[in-house]
């Protein structure tokens, strides 16, 4: 067997990509997209037509530019998200802007829309994950959404205080970003890598992992931004991975062995007691991580540039 096909026996596999063709290829049972994705898909001719659906949709439905910028951008991401679910078989994670990290209400009724636009082409809220960064405001917003039923997918999680809040939240999963931490402790330490079982993005996600099991939180671990296949079989055994497609084609062709390392035994050695998390606590402990702290603002920056870089291909459409 290949290593995929080994992973896929221990964990559920996510296709981390806008890429149509890429989930038809790797079959993973659900597909997480993001603004970076979206856009990078969006360039591609053979996706043209989303953009021009979603741009007929929005002049449908505004009569003013500032509208329907915003009803064509939430609209594109509606479209992909319906195209990859007919190539998976549960789930597509669909962003909020986020321009919204720290909105509260706008995150809610951002989440609210996408739903209904979900909803309007016959796609059920069961079959989708919004997409919110583990901001305070995030989470709280999470939680509202969650008690109308509709389930999210907590990303740009880089510390244990997210993961603690999110969890105590009654969120439906979380992110946590393996690769990018990988890339913040190996600048700061100044070395070119770490062993299998040394890497911080990974020693991270195993403790949350432990730590959930632990103490029965129903939250679900999903391990993302993978910098090399070691990070993704250190991690073999947690409840889903979401991976790129040039990770998922180099784990195709290889045919070692794996062991499955997270598990319920694995989690009973964890040594973390159990925290009541308030908004106090959430932010010292997540101001005392300057990693977590620097690549979460750094992650919102980024996603927000690739957001507009979108919304000036759609106003090029709009014109």
């Amino acid at each position: 067997m290949t290593v995929l096909e080994q992973l896929k026996e221990m964990t559920t596999v996510v296709a981390d990509t806008g890429d149509f063709g890429a989930i038809k290829t790797y079959k993973p049972t659900d597909a997480t997209t993001n603004p970076s994705l979206v856009y990078k898909a969006a360039a591609m001719p053979e996706y043209k037509h989303l953009l021009d659906d979603a741009v007929f949709y929005a002049q449908k439905n505004s009569d003013n530019k500032v509208g329907q910028l915003e009803i064509a951008l939430d609209k594109v991401a509606v479209n992909f998200g319906v195209e990859i679910l007919n190539q998976v078989d549960r789930f597509v994670s669909t962003e909020i802007d986020a321009r919204l990290s720290f909105d509260v209400e706008g995150t809610v009724a951002k989440g609210r829309e996408l739903i209904r636009m979900y909803a309007e082409v016959g796609i059920s809220k069961d079959r989708v994950l919004l997409k919110i960064a583990s901001t305070w405001e995030g989470i709280q917003a999470a939680a509202i959404l969650e008690k109308e039923g509709c389930r999210c997918n907590l990303t740009l999680l880089f510390s244990f205080a997210q993961a603690v809040a999110c969890a105590e939240a009654g969120v439906f999963l979380i992110s946590p970003f393996v690769g990018r931490i990988f890339d913040w402790y190996k600048k700061s330490d100044g070395v070119d890598g770490y062993g299998f079982d040394e890497d911080p993005g990974v020693i991270s996600v195993r403790r949350i992992y432990a730590y959930y099991k632990k103490h029965g939180f129903k939250t679900v671990v999903m391990g993302a931004s993978f910098r090399n296949t070691d990070e993704i079989k250190a991690l073999a055994g947690c409840d889903l991975l979401t991976i790129s497609p040039n990770l998922l084609e180099e784990m195709r062709n290889d045919n070692s062995d794996i062991k499955q390392i997270l598990s319920q035994d694995y989690a009973a050695e964890c040594n973390d007691g159990k925290i009541d998390m308030n908004e106090n606590t959430f932010r010292w402990m997540h101001n005392e991580d300057a990693m977590a702290t620097e690549k979460l603002a750094e992650g919102i920056r980024g996603f927000t540039a690739d957001l507009i870089k979108l919304e000036d291909m759609i106003k090029g459409l709009l014109a």
